[in-house]
């Protein structure tokens, strides 16, 4: 039997209206990722929360700078999935000097449902990750975007060799 797990990358206040680097079509996604959660939640299919923050040693960063509000996770994020536990990282591909490996395997994990902010990103660094390699890996299409439509379906016909794309009713 399977054990999935869905990761959230960077729901983060900065890529939303009012942020300072707002993306395109972020409230369906909002939207549409809330309610990947709730499904994982009814099937006990544990929600990882990726938060990316700022390097401080590098200076300034345009936004997720620490301690901000822009790069705080989501609260509408955070309150669908209040138990998930949060993974910070500094790099697009979330397995880069973090500790979600350790995170999936103490949960048993061998499936990621992986979706988030941005498509061309962190999204696909994380799906197609060396690292994640052991695992069975989908994109869930819908709960995915960037700063357009565009670079959104360009990005998910490139990573398409490589990872099962999916919509969240497909899999939850």
């Amino acid at each position: 039997m399977s054990q999935k797990a869905l990761l959230v990358i960077d729901l983060q206040n900065d890529y939303f209206p009012n942020g300072k680097f707002p993306l395109w079509n972020t409230e369906q996604t909002l939207a549409n990722i809330k309610t990947a959660i709730a499904k994982a939640n009814q099937q006990n299919i544990p929600v990882i929360h990726i938060q990316h923050l700022a390097d401080p040693a590098m200076g300034l960063a345009p936004f997720f700078n620490q301690g901000t509000q822009g790069a705080e996770i989501h609260p509408e994020i955070m309150a669908a999935a209040p138990q998930g536990e949060v993974v910070i990282k500094h790099f697009a591909d979330s397995f880069e000097q973090t500790n979600l490996e350790q995170v999936l395997s103490r949960q048993g994990v061998d499936e990621l449902l992986v979706c988030g902010m941005m498509t061309q990103n962190c999204v696909t660094h994380t799906a197609i990750s060396k690292a994640a390699e052991k695992y069975k890996v989908s994109m869930l299409m819908d709960c995915c975007t960037t700063v357009d439509e565009m670079i959104h379906n360009i990005a998910l016909h490139a990573v398409s060799t490589r990872v099962e794309l999916v919509t969240s009713r497909q899999v939850l």
